[in-house]
């Protein structure tokens, strides 16, 4: 129970590796808040952390908003007094029709002997997609931060573990540009941040998964051919996903008082870029 008395607030925190965070959470003893878009979701994960016999807020909020997010930490304040732990694990991933090409594309590219050839993504990108992901991905990394550092700096006391991905440190997510930059700002303001709260006593991690087994992950897994299986396992040293209670153990080792790490990027993706 080396989370008892603590209050951890997990984002997009309904499904998949936030739900696994929040369990994890809930499990050593953390007082539990999840925000999310997906309303449904929220109340069913609500219910399965409070089985784990620990208190939980469930919010809907969108974290691309500054003005839900300072709502959100308001009624935070209003059940718990304070936040000492904070998961910024919210994000848009691209998982659209035309993503899953682009990511098909890139993965027979590296992996089969084409002639060398641009992915031709970038110059198709609109406005609007890129900005739909910065959006989520970047901005509402900052607000929720800036919202807990308010909190946590004045406590000298504070947790910040921001999920970024391997598309932020390598060429895995060629695919998909937008993300791999929003991922690779989440970084950089994770080695910042770092470095200008620790002597308040807030310690800001991130880590870099690589691929996470979700129903999602695994419904689209389900729909491609063996072959493009069996590319895709290629780029993959385990030649499987990392599952949501793996990460989960890790993002609880950086919330513990046992962690000494500060402004740490944690390359865990399986093997998938060394």
């Amino acid at each position: 129970m080396k989370m008892n008395g603590r209050v951890a607030l997990i984002t997009g925190g309904a499904g998949g590796l936030g739900q696994a965070i929040a369990l994890r959470m809930a499990s050593e003893g953390a007082c539990v808040v999840i925000c999310d878009v997906n309303e449904e979701a929220l109340e069913t994960t609500r219910g399965m952390i409070e089985q784990r016999g620990a208190q939980c807020l469930a919010l809907r909020c969108d974290v691309s908003s500054s003005a839900e997010v300072n709502a959100m930490f308001d009624r935070i304040d209003a059940r718990f007094g304070t936040l000492h732990i904070l998961v910024n694990n919210a994000a848009l991933v691209p998982d659209k029709p035309h993503d899953d090409e682009r990511r098909k594309r890139h993965y027979a590219l590296v992996t089969q002997p084409l002639p060398r050839q641009s992915l031709e993504i970038t110059r198709n990108m609109d406005d609007g997609e890129w900005k739909r992901f910065w959006a989520v991905n970047v901005d509402g990394v900052f607000y929720c931060t800036r919202a807990a550092l308010q909190r946590m700096e004045p406590q000298g006391y504070g947790k910040i573990i921001n999920i970024a991905s391997i598309a932020g440190i390598s060429a895995m997510g060629a695919h998909s540009p937008h993300y791999s930059a929003a991922k690779g700002a989440v970084i950089a303001f994770t080695r910042a941040v770092a470095y200008e709260v620790a002597g308040a006593n807030v310690q800001v991690n991130a880590i870099c998964p690589g691929g996470v087994q979700t129903p999602a992950f695994e419904r689209y897994l389900e729909q491609q051919s063996p072959e493009q299986l069996s590319v895709f396992q290629q780029v993959m040293p385990l030649g499987r996903l990392g599952k949501g209670e793996e990460y989960a153990a890790l993002v609880s080792h950086l919330a513990s008082d046992e962690c000494y790490l500060v402004g740490s990027i944690i390359n865990a993706g399986g093997g998938t870029y060394i």
